[in-house]
């Protein structure tokens, strides 16, 4: 009888700590970072140029560097492994950057991708069957975190808001995020909106926007930074 008592009591601690596999989880069942301020944390960035930091004056100015830095002064220990490449689409992420990212087992992963999708016509059937892989290899073959944000109003940037093509890449903006949201959800994955706060921000704020009109400046990325955060913040296990 004491034996079926102690392994009961075992199995309540990790249903209210983790899982058997190591997953941290919340009682609703998401997925969170550890308690233990001491773990080594492994923090992995897939996606296009944004995520590389095409903009930012230099390497630490960008966005996932950014994350970073506030991630460290949580986890002492934690790492980064920023895979993002100026260009890619959602196929590149799935053919390029997952097989290294599930490799390196991350306890955090932030996804970033759809701009250039829609830039190039990708279609919103062919973009959800790659976000669908993405996002069920991440869930299914890591223990990590995900944080998924929507894609940024690319029509309200200097680039497309005076373009003949405004109005499509608006429309294909919000079709891409009712995606991103509808399997974000699926997957477990914290969203973040960045839709909605480039919509109103950019207008005001045109300090957020590199030279180029298009990618954030160095401003545009600790903006970035700042909202990813929150949602990274909210995966963290109190201790």
């Amino acid at each position: 009888m004491r034996r079926i008592t102690v392994l009961a009591a075992l199995l309540a601690a990790a249903c209210a700590t983790g899982r058997p596999d190591g997953v941290s989880v919340r009682p609703d069942g998401a997925r969170v970072l550890p308690a233990d301020r001491t773990a080594a944390i492994v923090y992995v960035a897939l996606g296009d140029s944004t995520v590389e930091g095409v903009g930012a004056t230099s390497p630490d100015r960008n966005y996932v560097s950014r994350l970073y830095q506030r991630l460290r002064a949580v986890y002492p220990n934690a790492r980064v492994s920023n895979l993002g490449r100026g260009g890619a689409t959602s196929a590149d992420v799935l053919a390029r950057q997952l097989d290294r990212a599930v490799a390196q087992r991350p306890d955090l992963v932030t996804l970033s991708i759809g701009p250039n999708d829609i830039t190039t016509r990708v279609t919103v059937r062919a973009y959800e069957e790659k976000l669908d892989a993405i996002l069920g290899r991440l869930r299914n073959e890591t223990t990590a975190v995900i944080v998924v944000n929507l894609i940024p109003d690319l029509a309200a940037t200097p680039r497309f808001s005076r373009s003949n093509a405004r109005e499509a890449v608006g429309r294909q903006s919000i079709a891409f995020n009712e995606v991103i949201e509808r399997l974000g959800r699926a997957h477990g994955a914290e969203l973040v909106d960045l839709y909605a706060a480039s919509r109103l921000e950019l207008p005001l704020r045109p300090e957020l926007v590199w030279t180029d009109g298009y990618h954030p400046s160095d401003l545009g990325y600790a903006r970035w930074a700042e909202l990813v955060w929150a949602g990274v913040e909210a995966r963290i296990a109190p201790k």
